[in-house]
């Protein structure tokens, strides 16, 4: 790249990143209340972005070959139980991450 390219790079990541952080506050002002749909999104994406996190995590998995899915299995029953006994989201995924590397390393 040349140093022409190299700032008209720097200059259009800079420019998204400050688009991404100030239209937010320009759409939807202190005093406005939020759109219904807004309000709507806030609620239902969460659940949709860990539904296709989950599918996307366990599209490969083969239950006929290799470890038959077994360790992946395990996991997300930690995964699962851990959500349900403690409620923090971040303590879920990083303990069923951390079963599913010990398993593929150590078990399977």
């Amino acid at each position: 790249m040349t140093l022409a390219q190299k700032i008209i790079t720097v200059a259009m990541i800079v420019l998204g990143t400050m688009l991404t952080r100030f239209l937010p506050f320009l759409l939807f002002p202190a005093g406005k209340p939020t759109p219904k749909y807004i309000q709507y999104l806030g609620r239902v994406l969460p659940m949709a972005v860990f539904g296709l996190l989950v599918v996307y995590s366990l599209k490969d998995v083969s239950v006929f070959s290799g470890s038959h899915g077994i360790p992946e299995l395990i996991a997300v029953a930690v995964v699962v139980c851990l959500h349900l006994w403690k409620r923090q989201m971040l303590l879920s995924i990083a303990g069923g991450t951390v079963c599913y590397m010990l398993l593929v390393q150590l078990v399977f």
